[in-house]
């Protein structure tokens, strides 16, 4: 077998070309049409346009739009007789206002979740739609109620197209560390959460890592927000290989962090094509995110971790079995992603992954990927497994006993 030079200019050559042949056959399949933008939620642009010209004791409400600080303002003046007649009033509109109180955005959520359930219980029965028309709306019936189970605290819901919504595990208000969980491609409504393979799905990732920080630090209060409140790539055709969902997601995340209550440290969980989404907006994320930790990365639309941005520690993970290994990790006309953040060149820290149990086993109970997630998101540095036994993703860090030895 012939041996390649890793920095040659054939073997850069060979990948480029490579990359265009994988581009040219997604083209070919999915269409260029994929390269679509996502328009506004009907039912939530009409919540909103109704708060901006709604009115409380004769006085205009604030923009839905200003900052957190400002809306959280606001709701801190109100009686909570005022605050439930906003919620009834617009509970879309509150349900996804950051700035809004944690608890008045989960009631709120709540009902709207009621409003769409019942009317897709109607739906089921409507003799105007096809029999595949009825079955969807039986599904994303049922989903909703499971959605409404007693104790489910729902962030953020959109109704509009294949859904977006996001879910915490945890007392969010009260939490000395917080963790975000951002899936990749096929993530929607009706994928949110899935019976079979759950730890593949955003809750079960998010209820695994949760359980995970709970079991390291016991004395340490966590929170971890299940965010599938963007418009993810259908399948791995043109949209996974552009940055197009990623940077309209980058919006809506650093918006939600920015909007997060209290100070305590926050650390980020990018899995898939999340990871470029987390890429493209590290350089926006508040300085109290800490840590970005990517896992089966297609790569974060940078050459080098430095060229992110932030402040915040970057870790990486790849499982010896995941696929996501053999894509082009390299740029070309917008299409790909860039490096490969577990490669040395690439600056992260390396975590171990050895049992992850390919693509989509990172937050499986019991591995070792999960058991290092949940040391970073606590800041249980000292516990992380680096990859290859080495322990180099940990040297530098304040408080661990590497550094203090060194």
């Amino acid at each position: 077998m012939t041996s390649f030079d890793t920095s040659s200019p054939q073997l850069n050559v060979w990948r480029a070309m490579l990359a265009l042949a994988v581009v040219f056959v997604m083209l070919a399949t999915t269409g260029w049409t994929a390269m679509r933008t996502h328009r506004e939620s009907s039912e939530l642009q009409a919540s909103l346009d109704k708060w901006r010209h709604g009115s409380l004791h004769g006085l205009r409400l604030p923009d839905p739009e200003a900052g957190p600080t400002r809306l959280t303002r606001f709701f801190a003046t109100l009686s909570a007789h005022d605050r439930s007649r906003l919620v009834h009033r617009y509970p879309l509109a509150v349900g996804n206002m950051n700035g809004a109180p944690v608890d008045l955005r989960y009631r709120a959520n709540h009902l709207a979740l009621e409003q769409e359930r019942d009317t897709e219980r109607e739906r089921m029965h409507d003799s105007r739609l096809s029999t595949a028309g009825q079955q969807d709306a039986g599904r994303r019936m049922r989903r909703y109620e499971s959605l409404l189970t007693p104790g489910r605290q729902i962030l953020s819901f959109d109704p509009e197209g294949t859904g977006r919504i996001s879910e915490v595990f945890g007392n969010l208000a009260r939490a000395e560390r917080i963790s975000v969980v951002v899936p990749g491609v096929d993530t929607d409504l009706l994928t949110f959460q899935k019976t079979n393979r759950p730890y593949t799905a955003p809750v079960g990732m998010a209820k695994a890592l949760y359980a995970q920080e709970r079991a390291t630090r016991p004395a340490v209060r966590t929170a971890v927000i299940a965010w599938a409140d963007y418009t993810s790539p259908d399948g791995l055709g043109v949209d996974a290989a552009t940055g197009l969902r990623a940077a309209e997601g980058s919006l809506r995340l650093n918006a939600l962090l920015r909007a997060l209550p209290g100070s305590a440290p926050v650390s980020m969980f990018c899995h898939s094509y999340g990871s470029v989404l987390c890429g493209v907006a590290a350089p926006g994320m508040p300085r109290r995110v800490t840590d970005i930790a990517v896992a089966a990365s297609p790569g974060m639309r940078v050459s080098k971790a430095a060229h992110l941005d932030t402040a915040a520690r970057v870790w990486a993970m790849r499982d010896a079995t995941d696929w996501i290994q053999d894509v082009p990790y390299l740029e070309l006309g917008g299409l790909g992603h860039g490096a490969d953040p577990v490669s040395a060149a690439f600056g992260a820290r390396v975590l171990s992954a050895e049992d992850a149990q390919g693509h989509a086993g990172y937050f499986q109970p019991g591995t070792d990927s999960l058991r290092n997630l949940a040391d970073v998101g606590t800041g249980a540095y000292d516990d992380v497994i680096c990859a290859g036994g080495t322990a180099a993703c940990r040297a530098d860090l304040p408080g661990t006993k590497t550094a203090q030895r060194a």
